[in-house]
């Protein structure tokens, strides 16, 4: 398969990254300008332009015309950079506080230009080392509240909802979805990616047909179910924060989806911080999954209580049953994410920065056993303290 690019697109380099920027004008003339390539991702280049003398920064994100966890084997649309730009325009004009600056996108080079947030550090960097950040979690949560809110057919009644929807349209990396969260981890897929040692417990993964069944109802939901703009791909690796500062980062899956989904993106991660870590440390982390969601759903109360377009608004139970909902979504999401990022195409750090074979092992088990928990017994869990529980007794 062949990789299609926009007619005039070029991989950016350092070099051509600045004269970018030059001719932006979003430097002083005479700047000295240094440009480091700092993307670890496994889609696009990240170049950050500094000013030597006045420390002044920007982000320019290129997107490329291929997954680069792949190679170009593996060919991506380069549209995703207009998607994203968009999102954060839309999610920063809702949670100004919680997103970035957009000073520049262009879809021809398939670039966004955007604040530069390097004196923040990468959430999952952060809590791996052990640094606590007391307001990530309410940030998070509140950030979710407004964007889900406001982009949904409550917010924005259902015409506009409808004709935002058409222009999120997002099928090639829904399409990753589908595939590494929602059926790969799930069969004995050529794109999974496990130790040996895990052998027996994906096997017997594979064997659930219980398992099987609650993931594709999931998947099913994913596809189907247009209730708000997401962020697609919310784990702690696409958040900058500091102790009073928390931004959201690299919507690029941004699509119309389910309202739980990017709820139990960030509860999945928050849980394989709690996983990796020994026992007396995981206290934080509990601590975090209860105030994400909390927050979301007193906020999102506020909201819906303040400003609610739809006619069935005031009925009695109506937004019990929307919160309800989104709440046992968030939680099977949470699981497929779990597994997926334990035994899927794309790992995480947590896990997999365990140096000691043994302990590393366990701990994949232990998310492994602990998603198929959520995905199964989702239903039965009415309260955050229920999945709280639930995650302590995998552990």
């Amino acid at each position: 398969m062949s990789v299609n690019t926009i007619q005039g697109y070029e991989p950016l380099t350092s070099e051509t990254a600045i004269a970018l920027a030059r001719r932006l004008g979003l430097f002083e003339k005479s700047s000295l300008l240094d440009c480091q390539e700092i993307g670890d991702g496994n889609l696009n280049y990240v170049f950050h332009i500094t000013d030597v003398h006045r420390k002044k920064g920007i982000i320019i994100k290129q997107a490329l015309p291929y997954a680069k966890v792949v190679g170009e084997s593996w060919p991506l649309t380069l549209k995703r950079a207009v998607i994203e730009a968009n999102a954060l325009q839309i999610f920063g004009s809702f949670a100004p506080d919680f997103v970035p600056k957009v000073y520049y996108s262009d879809e021809r080079l398939a670039v966004t230009v955007m604040e530069d947030l390097s004196h923040l550090t990468i959430a999952r960097t952060g809590l791996i080392g052990g640094k606590n950040y007391p307001l990530l979690s309410k940030h998070v949560g509140e950030y979710l509240a407004k964007t889900l809110y406001h982009t949904s057919d409550y917010g924005l009644g259902h015409g506009k909802k409808k004709e935002w929807a058409k222009n999120f349209t997002n099928p090639e990396l829904c399409k990753i979805t589908e595939d590494l969260v929602f059926t790969d981890p799930f069969f004995d897929s050529q794109t999974n990616d496990f130790e040996e040692d895990l052998t027996e417990t994906v096997r017997e993964l594979w064997n659930d047909g219980a398992v099987q069944l609650e993931a594709a109802k999931l998947k099913k939901s994913f596809i189907t179910e247009q209730e708000a703009l997401l962020h697609g791909d919310l784990h702690t690796g696409s958040i900058f924060a500091s102790r009073t500062v928390t931004k959201v980062i690299d919507p690029e899956f941004a699509f119309y989806g389910p309202i739980g989904f990017d709820i139990g993106q960030y509860i999945a991660n928050l849980a394989f911080q709690a996983i990796a870590r020994d026992p007396e440390n995981r206290e934080v982390i509990y601590t975090h999954i209860q105030q994400v969601w909390e927050t979301f759903q007193e906020q999102y109360t506020i909201l819906w209580m303040e400003d609610n377009k739809d006619t069935f608004a005031g009925t009695d139970g109506y937004l019990d049953f929307v919160l309800k909902k989104s709440f046992q979504d968030a939680l099977g999401f949470a699981g497929c994410e779990l597994i997926r990022r334990s035994i899927g195409l794309s790992h995480v750090k947590d896990l997999d920065g365990i140096e000691d074979n043994g302990r590393r092992i366990t701990a994949k088990k232990n998310a492994i056993e602990l998603g198929k928990k959520l995905i199964k017994e989702r239903i039965l869990l009415t309260t955050i303290e229920d999945a709280i529980q639930l995650v302590k007794s995998r552990l």
